[in-house]
């Protein structure tokens, strides 16, 4: 049986680690919501995310998908963590002004967790699902 978390400084806490992560600060991305095994990431799109069709590109959307799987995963072991693999599928182009990606742990061990994310892009305030992923989150190996 696991402690309650308070939501506020779990969501605090997970701030703080996207803060130190430089390429999450470079894009802009948020973290809008977060429990044990559950996330919310956020992006808004500037041309600079776009690729040469006006589209978010590839590589952002997957970016986005793989950081929210590690935030799942990493939240429902509740131990620093790793992407071990993940798979990408693209549904449709993603244009519009907001990026949103919610991953969920779906399976966790002690030692990993398989996670699933959707990403939708925002038009018009409309949400459409733009990717869909799956991933094996690790725990991190010891340093020495």
């Amino acid at each position: 049986m696991t402690a309650a978390v308070d939501p506020v400084l779990f969501l605090q806490m997970g701030r703080e680690i996207l803060a130190a992560q430089p390429f999450s600060i470079l894009l802009g991305t948020e973290l809008t919501a977060l429990k044990p095994g559950e996330v919310e990431l956020q992006l808004s799109m500037r041309d600079e995310l776009k690729q040469q069709n006006g589209y978010a590109h590839g590589g952002v959307l997957s970016y986005l998908a793989d950081n929210a799987l590690t935030f799942a995963g990493g939240t429902a072991m509740q131990v620093p963590v790793l992407t071990s693999e993940y798979k990408i599928n693209y549904v449709r182009p993603a244009m519009g002004e907001r990026l949103i990606a919610r991953a969920t742990a779906v399976s966790c061990g002690k030692t990993q967790a398989v996670c699933s994310c959707q990403v939708f892009v925002v038009r018009d305030g409309v949400e459409k699902l733009c990717a869909l992923a799956q991933g094996t989150i690790t725990k991190m190996p010891p340093t020495n």
